[in-house]
């Protein structure tokens, strides 16, 4: 048997504890960096022991069972959950879930969580695709507006944005997306111009969020990039004005539906959902009274600020308006943060 005195910490910022341990199967000091019977400080905290249990498949069912779920074959319950997950699928039971019982809804069948699973996983494929249109778009129209200068490496030119500390550290950033890149066409100017990138390559490469962040440290004013970049994004005002979106109502657009983009990306469920982001809304598209927090409603309005053309938006708007009649008594708009005149807004 070895004996440690141990001189630890809970958390960084607690005050050093200590304690004795035995060890009664043969170990390596190295495990703990000291000698028996000697002393060593541990910084870092001991596993916790988390309280729930692993859960067997029949047991996961049985759960179901036991909170009121009606199962008409155990079968299919157990393939579900062997290829979907039991805790992915406890994220589309909350709405079926009374929380004062501790029990489902009466009536509710395991169906009924499957079926919410299947239209987020088709809401999630629509609303990826109309994304990648936008971002498509977004691409062409920034490289457009960059190269009113007149330079290939238009990237490189300092001159062009506003705060010189938040530029370089961009820069950081977007040579670090260029280098990781393995297209071909990155790979050319590697090989064959020294190195250099030309903005319309480099900007393919580049993430959204990197995008957003280059889009807002922009010069503006008439004639400069930002100002012919933001006109591709102009709204009405109430007075039936064209208004030009700030920077940083832009950068707040895209900034949200790069955060929906990554979700859907990431097979995330995104209905019923706070989406930790806010995207500005125009006063005639907010809801009376808001809600308490952000979800679809919201990133689905920046997509509408800054689609890619009034006719693609609008077959994808058509096209979200079928799912949800196809799903009527299946899901809930409020679940999605939608007011019952939602098609109102989304439409242009």
């Amino acid at each position: 048997m070895e004996i440690y005195k141990i001189f630890y910490k809970n958390k960084l910022d607690s005050d050093i504890e200590s304690c004795i341990i035995t060890v009664t199967e043969p170990t390596t000091p190295l495990m703990f960096h000291a000698q028996p019977g000697g002393t060593f400080l541990f910084m870092g905290c001991f596993m916790y022991q988390y309280p729930k249990q692993i859960l067997t498949i029949e047991q996961q069912v049985q759960s179901y069972v036991d909170a009121g779920i009606k199962i008409t074959s155990q079968e299919d319950v157990k393939k579900a959950l062997k290829s979907i997950g039991f805790y992915r699928l406890r994220g589309y039971s909350f709405q079926l879930y009374d929380n004062d019982a501790k029990k489902y809804v009466p009536g509710t069948k395991f169906e009924d969580i499957i079926k919410l699973y299947q239209f987020d996983q088709e809401l999630s494929a629509l609303v990826f695709s109309m994304i990648s249109k936008i971002e498509v778009a977004l691409r062409v129209r920034l490289v457009e507006a960059l190269l009113i200068h007149g330079e290939p490496l238009v990237l490189q030119d300092s001159s062009i944005f506003k705060e010189k500390k938040r530029y370089w550290q961009n820069m950081a950033t977007v040579a670090s997306e260029i280098a990781r890149s393995n297209d071909v066409f990155i790979k050319h100017n590697f090989d064959n111009h020294d190195g250099e990138v030309p903005v319309w390559a480099a900007v393919e490469v580049l993430s959204f969020g990197t995008l957003s962040k280059i889009i807002k440290n922009l010069k503006t004013g008439t004639g400069s990039s930002y100002s012919i970049l933001a006109s591709n994004y102009q709204y009405k005002s109430k007075k039936g004005n064209w208004v030009t979106p700030s920077q940083k109502m832009l950068a707040s657009w895209i900034q949200g539906v790069s955060v929906l983009r990554n979700m859907c990306a990431h097979n995330s469920r995104i209905y019923n959902r706070t989406i930790h982001t806010t995207p500005e809304i125009l006063d005639v598209d907010k809801i009376t009274p808001p809600p308490a927090h952000n979800g679809l409603y919201q990133i689905l309005l920046a997509m509408k600020y800054l689609r890619s053309s009034d006719e693609e938006w609008t077959v994808f708007v058509n096209a979200f308006d079928r799912m949800i009649q196809n799903n009527h008594g299946v899901i809930s708009l409020v679940a999605m943060n939608l007011p019952a005149d939602w098609k109102e807004h989304l439409s242009v």
